[in-house]
């Protein structure tokens, strides 16, 4: 007999037998009843065991895996308005010992220590996973808006010789005897293979050795990276970010529909032309000294309570940063070389993505490395590629557990996060 998924029980003739398989989602034992509801993939199911049957008093406790054979019987106070009766219940493993959380209640309301100590069964609530669903469906979307534009999937090292990028701090590890690093990006190999494949990107896991410990970093989590070439400034790469986070969410609203409706997500409208506002603007429209290298996350939150009340949108670009507090590899402004054409995406008052056109001729790399006083050997591989012909290009970043955890309204991105990594964590 095939396996029936608990969301085709609805469809099922009743009278017919069905075979399903999942977790023992609920137990609750009566008189004369119990009832078992089973947990898939799909969803809930409710299956009634009577006196007479074969599996009474032989219902295992939850968080079992069970297999239950018995027939389709309609009840419109059942899930879907089918049920299973006169059902057969068996183990597909040992008796599952109690969880630390009780896994049937409708909201997982447990201390966050308590969410991350147990993440491999407290995942298994059907809010919890619905989330993500919601960063599975989001992956899709990504991937399948920059296929359909013509770019490469590609994978970078992530073990690296030299720790290349500014502004971070890199975890060291030994590699046979000689120090290695963990990649804090695949930004310089995208540079470079934007000169082989033109349009790329890349889905993987980055690592910061950032002490932070707040409720919006972590020291390993997953990047959405693009690069794309041939463009004539960063506006064509805002144009190509927008067209990706439009993708996005029409993947959530497409495959992830029921976990949207669980969490009861307000799922975000990405406008045509996404507001743009320059740097120096944004500041003074928070207030700032006019010298500030960065927004504070306050400022972030004002300009995203300002693009919602103005704009009409849950999403804004700020574009301009001061080229000295951004990556060497940022574009300086040709009219104005103190800023450059740099920006990042604000979602819902937090920093999202990062994004730039970066310089592509050789001389420019000599001299910005030699004005910034960096080493020229940890970079010489990836300055030699620009000697053979990259063209003007640039790309963006985005952080998969930020865009969830905002999404979804988290308070801390460790809640959307499956294990995370961050300054005391390390374990499950």
């Amino acid at each position: 007999m095939r396996r029936t998924h608990t969301s085709d029980l609805t469809h099922a003739v009743p009278g017919e037998p069905v075979r399903l398989q999942g977790w023992v989602h609920r137990r609750r034992e009566l008189a004369a009843l119990t009832f078992l509801v089973l947990r898939d993939r799909t969803g809930l199911a409710q299956v009634v065991v009577r006196e007479d049957d074969a599996a009474w008093g032989a219902v295992p406790p939850e968080e079992t895996p069970v297999e239950v054979v018995g027939t389709a019987t309609a009840n419109a106070r059942a899930p879907g308005g089918v049920e299973v009766t006169a059902a057969t219940v068996t183990a597909l493993g040992e008796h599952a010992d109690t969880p630390v959380v009780e896994l049937w209640r409708p909201t997982l309301n447990v201390a966050l220590p308590t969410l991350l100590d147990h993440a491999a069964t407290t995942w298994r609530h059907p809010h919890q996973r619905a989330r993500w669903e919601i960063a599975a469906a989001s992956l899709h979307g990504f991937r399948a808006t920059l296929d359909a534009g013509g770019f490469t999937e590609v994978h970078s090292p992530k073990l690296v010789e030299a720790a290349t990028e500014s502004g971070a701090n890199v975890f060291e590890v030994d590699y046979f005897g000689r120090p290695a690093y963990l990649a804090q990006s695949p930004q310089l190999y995208k540079q470079v293979l934007v000169g082989v494949f033109e349009r790329v990107y890349e889905v993987g896991p980055v690592f910061r050795a950032e002490p932070h410990d707040t409720v919006r970093h972590l020291a390993q989590y997953v990047s959405l990276d693009v690069e794309l070439g041939f463009v004539e400034s960063h506006r064509d790469v805002v144009a190509c970010l927008r067209d990706v986070v439009a993708g996005m969410v029409a993947a959530v609203r497409e495959r992830a529909s029921a976990a949207v409706e669980r969490l009861g997500v307000d799922v975000p409208v990405v406008p045509d032309d996404v507001p743009v506002l320059h740097f120096r603007d944004a500041l003074r429209l928070v207030g700032a000294p006019d010298d500030e290298p960065d927004l504070a996350p306050a400022h972030e939150r004002a300009l995203g309570a300002w693009a919602r009340e103005t704009h009409g949108s849950d999403l804004l670009v700020v574009e301009g940063y001061p080229t000295a507090s951004r990556a060497f590899y940022s574009h300086p402004d040709p009219e104005d070389p103190r800023w450059s054409r740099s920006f990042d995406l604000l979602f819902r008052g937090v920093e999202l993505v990062s994004g730039a056109q970066r310089l592509h001729r050789h001389a420019d790399y000599v001299r910005v490395l030699a004005e910034r006083g960096y080493p020229a050997e940890p970079f010489a591989s990836y300055v030699e590629a620009f000697r053979h012909g990259i063209p003007p290009h640039g790309g963006f970043a985005i952080g998969l557990e930020r865009w969830v955890s905002r999404l979804v309204g988290a308070a801390n991105v460790r809640e959307v996060t499956l294990f995370p990594r961050d300054l005391h964590r390390l374990a499950p």
